[in-house]
């Protein structure tokens, strides 16, 4: 009967450190993920060329929403906009290298601009905008 018990106890202790070890490494994982990044002035001006073309939002190759969702998540963005509402505008330098996409905020003319890199495809970072 005693070694029943030791068993039995063995087996709960494996599972309290079993569950431990998970739970730090989720802990762990959550701090390490990379929050989007704000873009220096240096780097947003190397985006810029002299002609920026409006386009609409369907001609928009960068599938905006992943991004939009890490910026929700970093308090950056409201969660109360909605997503229909949220793309203002979105504008492509001359060479065709970047476009920038407005996103709309609860403030009026107040935008978080996300600058998107078409060769690499994926978003340099954001910077915020006021009209």
């Amino acid at each position: 009967m005693a070694m029943h018990h030791y068993l039995r106890l063995s087996f709960i202790v494996l599972f309290v450190i079993t569950s431990c070890f998970c739970i730090y490494f989720i802990i762990k994982k959550r701090r390490n993920r990379k929050a989007p990044k704000l873009l220096s002035a240096e780097k947003y001006r190397s985006s810029m060329t002299d002609g920026m073309k409006e386009i609409s939002s369907n001609d928009s190759f960068f599938n905006i929403w992943p991004y939009v969702s890490e910026l929700k998540a970093a308090k950056i963005l409201s969660k109360k906009i909605k997503e229909s509402e949220l793309v203002h505008k979105v504008y492509r330098n001359s060479t065709e290298d970047f476009e920038h996409i407005l996103l709309a905020t609860e403030k009026e003319n107040h935008f978080v601009k996300v600058v998107v890199d078409r060769n690499k495809k994926k978003a340099m970072g954001y910077l915020f905008l006021e009209l």
